[in-house]
Formats: C-alpha cells, sequence, structure tokens
C-alpha cells in the first residue's frame, strides 16, 4: 500500500525521507519484519519497541514510525515521527486493510462480567435471523462459520482490522466484540468506528493492572467519551457507574434494567435449572438461560438487536432457542443425580451471581457445594472478598488451583482465607490440587446436590510456573464421574 495513503488521519510531527514508498506489511514486533514493511516503535510495559529500530531496518523495514528518531538515520529508510505510537498503529492498521470497521456494523461491549455472553449470544441471534456476522471473544473469534482459537479479549489492533477485513470479505454485515480495560488502555480500539457500545457492569477486578478503581472506571468510560455522534451506547441503569459512562459520550444513549426504569426493562418471572420465564418490553418469552445475571445479559443483547433495526418479536423468538455459552452457567447432570455448573465466574461480583442464583433455585434441601480459586499474578485484592463470599453463601466451599501462574499456590489460598468470617470456618477446607478438589466435591456430595466449579469455565489450561498444563473442569468432572461411580 501506498505510504501516503496509509498515514490518512495520522498527525505527523516530523518526516525523515520520501513518502513514495509502496508498505507490504504494517507491524508492530521486530520479529515479523519482512521486506518493505513499516515498523511501529511501541512503548511497553515489559519492553521499549524503539531499541529495535535498528534491527527491524536491517531486517528489510523501509518505514519507520515511531515517537523517538533514533541517533542514526538510515537514507534508505523513512521515518515517521508521532506524538504516541500505539494511537498511530490503530489507524494504520485500520488505513492497511481498508477501514473494515467502516464497511460493516461494528458492535463493542465493555464491563468487568458478561462481556463473552453478550457478543455469543448477539452472534448467535442474528445467525438464527440469517445475517453472517463475526464475533471476537474471551473464548473464541469466529467469522462466518470460520472458527478461530483466542489469544486475548481484545486482539491486538493489527490482528482485528486483519479479521474484521475477512470479514466484510466473505460478506459479513456485522461484527460482535468484547472490548477489555486493558485493550482500550493500550488503543487497541483506537481507528475502529463502532456502531454499538454496551455497558454490563463494573465490579472490582484487574487492579493488578489498573491500580484504583478509578482508573478502572475511566477506562471502561473512555470506550463510550471516543464513540461518534451516528453511534449508539447502551448502559446498564441498575449499575451505579452505569451513568457515569454517558457523561461525556457523542453517541446516542439508551439504558437497560431489570431493578428500575430504562427504555429496555426486563422483569424474571420464573427461574430454575432448565431456564427462566421472562418479560422484556411487556413480551413474555422462556429461555434456557439462568440466573438473574443472565436475565439482565439477554437485556442487553435484546436491547442492543432492537437499536440496530431488528425485528422484537423475531429477536425474542430467536432468545428463546438459543444454547448456553461455552463455560457460563453450563450444567452437567451425574447419573447419581448430582447437578452441576461450571462457570467461568473469577471475580467477587460473578461468583457472589452464580450463587446468590442457584441459592434463588435450590429448595434448600440440596446442599451447595463451591470448588474455586484465584489467578494467580492478578488482582490480589478480590482474594479475601471471595473467600468471604464463597463460605457465605454455599454448604461447603473448597478452596483451589486457578491458573497460580508464576506465584506461590499457598499463599494465594492463604489470602483467600483471611476474608472468610470466623463463623463460616467450618464451612469450608482446601485442596490445592484442583482434580482432587472436584473429587472431593464429587465424594462429599449426594443425590440432588448443587456442585459449583468456577473460575475456569471455558479454559482448558492450569498454568503454573509459565508452563500451560492440560485441564478441562468439564473433561475432569465427567472423568470422575465415572471413575466414582457417581
Amino acid at each position: 500500500m501506498n505510504l501516503e495513503k496509509l498515514l490518512q488521519r495520522i498527525q505527523v510531527l516530523e518526516t525523515i525521507g520520501t513518502l513514495e514508498r509502496e508498505v507490504s506489511e504494517v507491524v508492530f514486533d521486530s520479529r515479523r519484519v519482512v521486506e518493505d514493511s513499516l515498523y511501529v516503535a511501541l512503548k511497553g510495559t515489559v519492553s521499549d519497541g524503539h531499541s529495535y529500530i535498528n534491527s527491524s531496518t536491517e531486517k528489510g523495514a523501509k518505514v519507520i514510525v515511531c515517537e523517538q528518531l533514533p541517533s542514526e538515520i538510515n537514507d534508505e529508510v523513512t521515518y515517521i515521527k508521532v506524538e504516541d505510537s500505539s494511537k498511530a498503529l490503530g489507524h494504520l492498521a485500520s488505513n492497511f486493510y481498508g477501514n473494515p470497521s467502516e464497511k460493516l456494523k461494528l458492535i463493542g461491549v465493555t464491563g468487568t462480567n458478561g462481556k463473552t455472553t453478550v457478543t455469543t449470544l448477539l452472534f448467535d441471534i442474528f445467525k438464527t435471523l440469517g445475517y453472517q456476522s463475526a464475533l471476537i471473544s474471551t473464548v473464541e473469534y469466529r467469522i462466518g462459520d470460520e472458527i478461530i482459537p483466542s489469544t486475548h479479549t481484545t486482539p491486538d489492533i493489527v490482528r482485528l482490522n486483519q479479521m474484521l477485513a475477512k470479514a466484510v470479505e466473505i460478506g459479513c454485515e456485522y461484527a460482535f466484540m468484547e472490548v477489555s480495560s486493558h485493550g482500550i488502555s493500550q488503543n487497541r480500539t483506537e481507528g475502529l468506528h463502532f456502531k454499538v457500545a454496551g455497558f454490563t457492569n463494573i465490579t472490582h477486578d484487574h487492579l493488578d493492572y489498573h491500580k484504583t478503581f478509578q482508573n478502572y472506571i475511566y477506562a471502561k468510560k473512555r470506550f463510550f467519551d471516543e464513540l461518534e455522534d451516528s453511534a449508539i451506547a447502551i448502559t446498564n441503569a441498575d449499575d451505579k457507574n452505569g451513568s457515569v459512562m454517558l457523561q461525556n459520550t457523542k453517541a446516542k444513549k439508551k439504558t437497560f434494567a431489570l431493578k428500575t426504569m430504562a427504555d429496555f426493562h426486563g422483569k424474571v418471572l420464573e427461574v430454575d435449572f432448565n431456564g427462566m420465564l421472562l418479560n422484556f418490553n411487556n413480551k413474555e418469552f422462556w429461555t434456557t438461560l439462568t440466573g438473574k445475571f443472565n436475565a439482565s445479559n439477554l437485556l442487553l443483547a435484546y436491547g442492543i438487536a432492537l437499536e440496530l433495526g431488528m425485528n422484537e418479536d423475531e429477536v425474542l423468538q430467536a432468545i428463546s432457542v438459543l444454547q448456553r455459552v461455552n463455560g457460563r452457567f453450563e450444567t452437567i447432570k451425574s447419573n447419581g443425580g448430582i447437578f452441576f455448573v461450571v462457570d467461568y465466574s473469577h471475580t467477587p461480583d460473578a461468583l457472589e451471581n452464580v450463587l446468590d442464583s442457584i441459592n434463588e433455585i435450590r429448595t434448600k434441601n440440596e446442599r451447595l457445594i463451591c470448588v474455586f480459586g484465584c489467578g494467580g499474578d492478578r488482582d490480589k485484592t478480590k482474594r479475601p472478598e471471595m473467600g468471604d463470599i464463597a463460605t457465605k453463601k454455599s454448604t461447603l466451599a473448597i478452596i483451589t488451583s486457578d491458573n497460580p501462574r508464576t506465584e506461590d499456590l499457598a499463599q494465594i489460598i492463604k489470602e483467600i482465607e483471611a476474608g472468610i468470617q470466623p463463623q463460616n470456618f467450618s464451612k469450608y477446607t482446601s485442596i490445592p490440587d484442583r482434580r482432587e478438589a472436584i473429587k472431593m466435591a464429587i465424594k462429599f456430595a449426594e443425590p440432588k446436590d448443587i456442585v459449583v466449579v468456577a473460575g475456569k469455565g471455558h479454559e482448558t489450561y492450569q498454568e503454573i510456573n509459565g508452563v500451560k498444563h492440560h485441564f478441562d473442569d468439564k473433561e475432569t468432572i465427567r472423568e470422575l464421574l465415572q471413575l466414582m461411580g457417581k
């Protein structure tokens, strides 16, 4: 692509060299430099891409985009100085792939919990309605019928534009993507044109990265602040920070809620393990999804679909045949009548939502056993809180491993235990080995008891000391049930 065209919408501070160049690739990793590529030097938290400018030109990069010009200038290379390389990268990637987000309707969903569920529900709803779409989520990326393994909730902006361009190429009209706070902070949505932005909720998470809750809120809010006036912003009026998201947005403002008046209002009429009877804007329907938190997720998906011009009755009919999202309140029933719920809930709010939903359904004759842990090298403030919630709302809580990464598992467990109230000391045990913890839950459980295995959901690995070992909660449950004859 011609370099001058590639630089459209980018504020250039200084140029050294000719702009009459053809660029073969846009890269920000010096290891991926090819002949005639454009290399963007990014200042990262671990390393500074400016250190790799010379090695990139030696490998064949003919254009360098950077915040600081190198001391050694190669006469055969063009240098472009910008104020913020990561923001420039977003526009470069969009321009290189033909600005695909302008050629389809891009919908972004952000929030602490529910992003995966809402985006996946939307993808499935629109597929049921006959539309080709793309999905960019924590679980997987989909372009039409093609499934690509997911690496990040919000992938890097080059890969993102590459996938969106492919979606345009095969005729997709819509793309539904999760927008993470990390992605927003790292400018991984820069240069994208969103038609609709949805906000699910916000609770304590990722403080290891954002440091303060206010910074975390600001990261989410920035997504809405940067929307164009042609966009639509839909926020959760039940969340106290829902209105904060809309304070400075230019987008058209809409709300959804279960507890208060809103543009899209919902009620849970009946709920059990098989699903829910819901009322959205005075229309009743049944869904196989269950739990009030899922009623809220469905309501946002419904609101977004209607704002995109879909027929209300057709949307509700599509919702009524939807299957549960992988690793989100997925259920397994043993031959002996033990009921298992596998859920990705790895934040205090998500765990509380799952346990509350089960406690609303169960008759209290059944016991509720919760197997959970907390990830290593992540927000430590949520550990004692999750220990308190699990022991308060379960008959028995089993604390175990959940991706300890480079941290000492015993220390993680100790920090979880610190939040347990004295009156609940008899209601928990800790078993570091996750398989053994699930085995103990099965051994303890009797017919009709409910076992929640929380934290990993769709994940198929345990990360210990930097190594990923195969581990699938659902697979482990089924194996142990067969071995134990339950």
